[in-house]
Formats: C-alpha cells, structure tokens, sequence
C-alpha cells in the first residue's frame, strides 16, 4: 500500500447542494481524495475488524475507526489535523459551531440488511452527522438507498439518494432528521459515519 499520511483525505469535500427542510442537510456528489477510496475498499474487503450489531431498528457489520489497526495508508483518515479540517467544513456547510471531539465508525450492510427509519437523537449525543458512501458500484437493482422523510412516517419520502461510492449526506440531527437504508439486495455497501458535537458555550 502507498503511504498517503500527507494528503488530505476530505479536501474534495464540497456541497452541491444545501437543505433546510424537512431538516439541515447537504449533499456532496464527492468527498474522499481519489487515492484513498480504492485503498479504503480493499481495506474494508480484506481486513478491516467487522462485528455484528443488532439492535432495534437494524442489522449490519461495524467498528470504530479510531480502535482499529490501521495501514499506513489509511492513517490520514483520523490524523487530527484532517479531522480538524473536516470539522472546520461541517462548520461552514450547516452553520453551527462544533466540538474538536469527533467519534468515527464503519459500517457494513449485506444482501437482506437494512437500517429502519430513526432520527439519530438521542440525550446528550452527536448533534451533526457525516455519512460517507463506499461499494463497487451498486446499481438501482441492488437497492441501499439513503432515503429522507419528512416525518417518523416511513410512507412520508422526502427524497431519495442512490449509493453513488464516494458521495456524502451531512445533517444536523433534530427530532425532524427521520431516514433510513433501504435493504440491500445485492453487492456490500459501506459507509463512513462521523459524529460531530455542538461546540457549547463556557
């Protein structure tokens, strides 16, 4: 594997798109230097430490980057000062001051796996949320789709947005932030989830 540690992983990072309603959210159509994302996915293929979770509303692999052992050339993917510039961006694309404190998490869905419709709030947790999306290429047919609702009704879509690798959601999370995956039916979707926290006032 190249060593990578002097490149910025997140510089392509730019919303294409901002939303207030039904909640904060933006669309980036790419995030991850070029360099990296064919690195990260044979990584997550090959070697990366998956465990089973299963909780109330869904099913599917994970592992916390930051416990990982990591390649050299994935390094950069939690050197502070990246993440420090990741913040910075989340910052200026949904307006809101956060903490330097940023909890990093992979995730894997199988064929037969979904994630439930949710809203992500809970007492004293993140309040922002980045969703990196990483596969081979998923098509229509193989579904994983990122789907928004304007409501806890799962019969209520806002939008829909297809698995293209490489592409980002951020939001802010609120009790109106409802969205789910639709189920996987074919391929390995993965995902990067960062938890950001608002900056509170000393």
């Amino acid at each position: 594997m190249p060593v990578l540690d002097r490149i910025d992983p997140y510089a392509r990072l730019e919303p294409v798109e901002s939303v207030t309603v039904p909640f904060r959210y933006f669309v980036a159509n790419h995030c991850l230097d070029a360099s990296i994302e064919p690195v990260l996915l044979d990584w997550l293929e090959a070697d990366a430490p998956w465990a089973l979770v299963e909780t109330d509303f869904y099913e599917q692999f994970e592992f916390d980057l930051r416990d990982a052992d990591l390649p050299p050339a994935l390094a950069c993917l939690v050197d502070p000062d990246k993440l420090a510039r990741l913040r910075r961006k989340m910052e200026q694309a949904l307006g809101d001051a956060l903490a330097p404190h940023i909890q990093m998490v992979a995730h894997r869905l199988d064929p037969g796996q979904r994630i439930a419709i949710h809203n992500d709030m809970r007492e004293g947790g993140e309040t922002h949320r980045l969703t990196i999306q990483l596969n081979r290429g998923l098509d229509d047919a193989d579904g994983g789709f990122f789907m928004i609702f304007n409501s806890d009704d799962a019969e209520d879509i806002h939008r829909i947005l297809r698995p293209v690798s490489g592409s980002a959601i951020g939001f802010a999370i609120s009790p109106a932030s409802h969205h789910a995956v639709s189920r996987l039916h074919g391929g390995t979707r993965f995902t990067l989830v960062y938890s950001f926290f608002a900056k509170r006032d000393e």
